[in-house]
């Protein structure tokens, strides 16, 4: 997904997954022990979390623990990982990319991973769920065009910006991504949030795991506004944990 050619042993035997939302992909793809190594963030499924050699972190990665995996596929992702760690393992090792900002740029990764493993059939039924699921999660007659703010992080605050996934999520919804114009993760101040005038407030369980103190210290600023908390891995994960967002999004609708 990010332009350049990758030459595989066909299919991949022995498979690595940086990115957490892919690793759980690969699980709903039958993959199996196929997958040797995940990162310590790759959390679903529980299985896996608990048997799969752990190479580091999605940005903190150990290249001598791949090494020693000695994959013949590294599957990782342009936002979650870091550009040096992936270049020097991509000397090494056949690493595919995936670069991730919209609902359809997810369900083009499900699609190209699943020819990428051998598992294409599967790959698109998953795809065909995911978007029957999406298709009616939003009807313009709910009249719920609401101007949102999606937090991340707290110390500095930062949000979601326009070119962002979960801003694409968030435009699923029906909803406004009041910092739409901004690119990535900016960092704001709670009197900024305030110019913006949003009518709901999101907090994110992750990557910074707010809680109901924070709600708050938000509403301390904007009295009149709604703010809730939100289960980050429906916002932000792009596999196969897509086939649960529509349901749980609509019950913010």
């Amino acid at each position: 997904m990010m332009g350049n050619r990758v030459s595989i042993n066909y299919p991949p035997i022995r498979i690595i997954s940086l990115v957490p939302s892919q690793t759980e992909l690969l699980f709903d793809l039958g993959l199996g022990e196929r997958v040797v190594g995940i990162t310590k963030f790759c959390i679903h499924p529980s299985e896996w979390f608990r048997t799969k050699k752990r190479v580091g972190g999605t940005k903190t990665i150990h290249a001598d623990r791949i090494r020693e995996l000695n994959p013949d596929l590294v599957i990782a992702n342009k936002e979650e990982n870091t550009k040096e760690q992936i270049e020097e393992l991509a000397a090494l090792f056949p690493v595919w990319v995936s670069n991730i900002k919209t609902i359809d740029d997810a369900l083009r990764m499900i699609s190209d991973v699943g020819d990428l493993v051998g598992r294409k059939k599967r790959a698109l039924e998953l795809v065909a769920e995911i978007r029957n699921g999406f298709q009616g999660l939003y009807q313009p007659a709910n009249g719920n065009n609401k101007k949102v703010a999606y937090f991340i992080w707290r110390n500095p605050w930062m949000v979601a910006g326009g070119d962002t996934f979960i801003s694409d999520m968030i435009k699923a919804c029906g909803w406004e991504n009041v910092f739409s114009g901004t690119q990535r993760y900016p960092e704001i101040t709670l009197d900024l949030l305030k110019e913006m005038h949003p009518d709901l407030v999101l907090l994110s369980s992750e990557p910074y795991p707010f809680k109901e103190a924070h709600i708050e210290e938000v509403k301390s600023t904007l009295p009149g506004t709604e703010v809730l908390l939100a289960d980050g891995e429906m916002f932000s994960w792009y596999g196969s944990r897509m086939k649960l967002a529509p349901q749980y999004l609509k019950r913010f609708l």
